[in-house]
Protein backbone atom coordinates (compact mmCIF):
# COMPACT_ATOMS: atom_id res chain seq x y z
CA UNK A 1 0.00 0.00 0.00
CA UNK A 2 2.74 2.44 0.91
CA UNK A 3 4.57 1.95 -2.77
CA UNK A 4 0.92 2.19 -4.19
CA UNK A 5 0.33 5.72 -2.41
CA UNK A 6 4.15 6.70 -3.38
CA UNK A 7 3.36 6.30 -7.22
CA UNK A 8 0.10 7.96 -6.96
CA UNK A 9 2.04 11.30 -5.26
CA UNK A 10 4.81 11.25 -7.54
CA UNK A 11 2.09 11.19 -10.78
CA UNK A 12 0.17 13.79 -9.57
CA UNK A 13 3.35 15.78 -8.69
CA UNK A 14 4.69 15.37 -12.38
CA UNK A 15 0.79 16.21 -13.96
CA UNK A 16 0.71 19.41 -11.71
CA UNK A 17 4.88 20.38 -12.27
CA UNK A 18 4.08 20.06 -15.94
CA UNK A 19 0.74 22.08 -16.09
CA UNK A 20 2.67 24.69 -14.65
CA UNK A 21 5.78 24.54 -16.83
CA UNK A 22 3.12 24.68 -19.46
CA UNK A 23 1.46 27.72 -17.87
CA UNK A 24 4.93 29.53 -17.22
CA UNK A 25 5.81 29.10 -21.28
CA UNK A 26 2.81 30.35 -22.53
CA UNK A 27 3.55 33.57 -20.51
CA UNK A 28 6.87 33.62 -21.60
CA UNK A 29 6.18 34.14 -25.33
CA UNK A 30 8.38 36.52 -26.70
CA UNK A 31 6.31 39.83 -27.35
CA UNK A 32 5.91 40.66 -30.96
CA UNK A 33 9.74 42.12 -31.93
CA UNK A 34 10.37 44.88 -34.31
CA UNK A 35 11.31 42.49 -36.90
CA UNK A 36 7.67 41.54 -37.25
CA UNK A 37 8.30 37.92 -38.86
CA UNK A 38 11.18 39.62 -41.37
CA UNK A 39 13.62 38.08 -40.08
CA UNK A 40 14.50 37.80 -36.37
CA UNK A 41 18.64 37.86 -36.17
CA UNK A 42 17.94 41.28 -37.65
CA UNK A 43 18.29 44.20 -35.46
CA UNK A 44 15.73 46.53 -36.24
CA UNK A 45 14.77 50.43 -35.49
CA UNK A 46 11.82 51.46 -34.49
CA UNK A 47 11.13 54.91 -36.13
CA UNK A 48 12.01 56.20 -39.21
CA UNK A 49 13.56 58.96 -37.20
CA UNK A 50 15.77 56.28 -35.17
CA UNK A 51 16.10 54.78 -38.74
CA UNK A 52 17.51 58.01 -40.60
CA UNK A 53 19.86 58.84 -37.22
CA UNK A 54 21.46 55.87 -37.16
CA UNK A 55 22.10 55.84 -41.25
CA UNK A 56 24.08 58.92 -40.72
CA UNK A 57 25.88 58.44 -37.74
CA UNK A 58 26.67 54.49 -39.08
CA UNK A 59 27.47 55.28 -42.34
CA UNK A 60 24.89 52.63 -43.87
CA UNK A 61 21.89 52.76 -46.01
CA UNK A 62 18.35 52.56 -44.50
CA UNK A 63 15.84 50.25 -45.69
CA UNK A 64 12.17 50.48 -45.17
CA UNK A 65 9.87 48.00 -45.85
CA UNK A 66 6.13 49.61 -45.60
CA UNK A 67 3.59 46.59 -45.09
CA UNK A 68 0.13 45.30 -43.60
CA UNK A 69 -0.63 42.72 -41.34
CA UNK A 70 -3.84 42.05 -43.54
CA UNK A 71 -2.17 42.35 -46.58
CA UNK A 72 -1.66 39.02 -48.69
CA UNK A 73 1.06 39.88 -51.12
CA UNK A 74 3.42 41.42 -47.76
CA UNK A 75 2.60 37.76 -46.03
CA UNK A 76 3.89 36.53 -48.87
CA UNK A 77 6.99 39.30 -49.89
CA UNK A 78 7.64 38.77 -45.68
CA UNK A 79 8.17 34.51 -45.91
CA UNK A 80 10.43 35.04 -49.18
CA UNK A 81 12.23 37.57 -47.15
CA UNK A 82 12.78 35.76 -44.22
CA UNK A 83 14.09 32.81 -45.72
CA UNK A 84 16.55 34.68 -47.81
CA UNK A 85 20.15 33.55 -46.04
CA UNK A 86 21.61 36.42 -48.05
CA UNK A 87 18.90 38.84 -47.13
CA UNK A 88 18.96 38.36 -43.90
CA UNK A 89 22.95 38.51 -43.83
CA UNK A 90 23.32 41.96 -45.90
CA UNK A 91 20.28 43.60 -43.92
CA UNK A 92 22.18 42.49 -40.18
CA UNK A 93 26.02 43.45 -41.43
CA UNK A 94 25.39 46.10 -43.76
CA UNK A 95 22.17 48.38 -43.21
CA UNK A 96 19.70 49.90 -40.95
CA UNK A 97 16.52 48.41 -40.85
CA UNK A 98 12.87 49.20 -40.53
CA UNK A 99 9.79 47.67 -41.35
CA UNK A 100 6.08 50.02 -40.84
CA UNK A 101 3.21 48.98 -40.42
CA UNK A 102 1.86 53.00 -41.07
CA UNK A 103 2.87 55.79 -43.30
CA UNK A 104 5.61 58.36 -42.28
CA UNK A 105 5.16 61.84 -42.98
CA UNK A 106 8.11 62.39 -45.05
CA UNK A 107 5.72 62.14 -48.60
CA UNK A 108 9.43 61.53 -50.35
CA UNK A 109 8.85 57.69 -48.90
CA UNK A 110 5.71 57.45 -51.05
CA UNK A 111 6.60 59.59 -54.59
CA UNK A 112 4.19 57.07 -56.65
CA UNK A 113 1.64 55.99 -53.88
CA UNK A 114 0.95 54.66 -50.22
CA UNK A 115 0.52 50.99 -51.51
CA UNK A 116 1.81 47.91 -49.69
CA UNK A 117 4.29 46.16 -49.83
CA UNK A 118 6.71 48.62 -50.97
CA UNK A 119 10.64 48.87 -50.01
CA UNK A 120 13.04 52.09 -50.25
CA UNK A 121 15.99 52.75 -49.93
CA UNK A 122 17.94 55.96 -47.98
CA UNK A 123 21.40 56.35 -48.05
CA UNK A 124 23.61 58.32 -45.30
CA UNK A 125 23.24 61.52 -46.76
CA UNK A 126 19.73 61.26 -46.36
CA UNK A 127 18.48 61.04 -49.29
CA UNK A 128 15.41 58.85 -50.26
CA UNK A 129 16.89 56.51 -53.67
CA UNK A 130 14.07 57.40 -56.20
CA UNK A 131 16.82 55.51 -58.60
CA UNK A 132 16.16 52.05 -56.40
CA UNK A 133 13.58 50.44 -58.31
CA UNK A 134 11.80 47.33 -58.05
CA UNK A 135 10.26 46.23 -61.50
CA UNK A 136 6.73 47.27 -62.22
CA UNK A 137 6.41 50.58 -64.13
CA UNK A 138 2.87 51.36 -62.14
CA UNK A 139 4.46 50.63 -58.56
CA UNK A 140 7.64 51.58 -58.83
CA UNK A 141 9.07 50.13 -54.95
CA UNK A 142 7.13 47.06 -54.90
CA UNK A 143 8.90 43.48 -55.00
CA UNK A 144 6.88 40.03 -55.13
CA UNK A 145 8.59 36.83 -53.75
CA UNK A 146 9.79 35.74 -56.86
CA UNK A 147 11.70 39.22 -57.03
CA UNK A 148 13.96 38.03 -54.25
CA UNK A 149 16.84 38.34 -56.82
CA UNK A 150 16.40 41.50 -58.01
CA UNK A 151 15.93 42.93 -54.77
CA UNK A 152 19.46 41.32 -53.51
CA UNK A 153 20.91 43.44 -56.66
CA UNK A 154 19.19 46.74 -55.44
CA UNK A 155 20.70 46.01 -51.50
CA UNK A 156 23.81 45.59 -53.48
CA UNK A 157 23.15 48.92 -55.55
CA UNK A 158 22.25 50.93 -52.27
CA UNK A 159 25.61 49.77 -51.07
CA UNK A 160 27.70 50.28 -53.85
CA UNK A 161 26.52 54.33 -54.20
CA UNK A 162 27.73 54.81 -50.60
CA UNK A 163 30.83 53.81 -51.73
CA UNK A 164 31.19 56.06 -54.95
CA UNK A 165 29.27 58.94 -54.03
CA UNK A 166 29.72 59.77 -50.79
Amino acid sequence: IMLHSTLALSLLLIAVSSNLAMAIKKEKRAPQTLSRGWGDEITWVQTYEEGLYQAKKSNKPLMVIHHLEDCQYCQALKKAFAENEEIQEMAQDNFIMLNLMHETTDKNLSPDGQYVPRIMFIDPSLTVRADITGRYSNRLYAYEPQDIPFLIENMKKALRLIQTEL
